[in-house]
């Protein structure tokens, strides 16, 4: 929904908040700097597993196009002053993150965030079933957040190419069988409804991980078990913060 309704937002602001990091981090000389970009740099109908030289080789997918330019523009910025000052400032594109502190805002929130608060409420209310967007079938990749940090610490150590890296698990799922799962963490017994005039966005978006796990890196937290630590938190933090709004 933002992506689709904020358009000017999402580009200018990302553009603004990496144009002024990257330019700062050269004035002053930083030693290294790894700028997280997105999975959402890549082509809509990108051949998957998705490996990082299928950059700029399709159409990106419509729904979220202004923010994948604001984040390719961002690799291209990081490698044209690595280019021009020899900055070691590095890009990696992390898959679709989720945890502890994350936006569970139902407007703006990404699609896990979305339906463990929905699944969390619709429990709570005793509701019979929850809406979901779109048709079910598009497979995600999820990485766990605390994975995301561990990886971003293994590049800062072992990494210092030019070209982008992915960070994954390379597993995916249907949304379907996301939403299955996280009712099941939740204990939400009820139905699933599908809303199909809501898009789908991409197809499939799995991350061919092969080249950090030759470095050395593997992710560590299975999608369940992430899930339920994601409940836990948002049931002590932000579930209280709204009953006490």
């Amino acid at each position: 929904m933002a992506n689709s309704t904020r358009p000017a937002e999402f580009i200018y602001d990302n553009m603004m908040i990496h144009g002024t990091v990257v330019h700062a981090s050269h004035l002053y000389d930083v030693k290294k700097l790894l700028y997280l970009g997105s999975s959402c740099i890549y082509p809509r109908e990108a051949t998957q597993p998705i490996t990082e030289d299928q950059l700029l080789t399709g159409p990106l997918e419509p729904t979220n196009e202004w923010y994948a330019i604001a984040k390719i523009a961002g690799i291209e910025l990081c490698q044209a002053y690595r280019r021009q000052y020899g900055s070691d400032f590095i890009s990696a594109m992390p898959t679709n993150l989720y945890g502890p502190n994350d936006n569970f805002d139902l407007e703006i929130s990404h699609v896990l965030a979305a339906l463990l608060r929905k699944a969390h409420e619709a429990k709570e209310s005793g509701a019979r079933e929850i809406v979901v967007w779109g048709s079910g079938e598009p497979r995600r990749e999820f990485l766990y957040v605390d994975d995301l940090a561990e990886a971003c610490l293994f590049l800062l150590q072992n990494y210092d190419s030019p070209e982008i890296i992915n960070i994954g698990t390379g597993k995916d799922v249907t949304i379907q069988e996301l939403a299955e799962l996280i009712c099941d963490v939740v204990g939400f017994k009820g139905d699933l409804a599908w809303d199909r005039s809501k898009p789908d966005g991409t197809p499939r978006k799995l991350l061919d991980i092969s080249k950090l796990e030759s470095l050395g890196w593997k992710s560590t937290i299975p999608l369940r078990e992430g899930i339920a630590e994601t409940y836990n938190w948002f049931k002590s933090t932000v579930n209280s913060s709204v009953r006490r709004g």
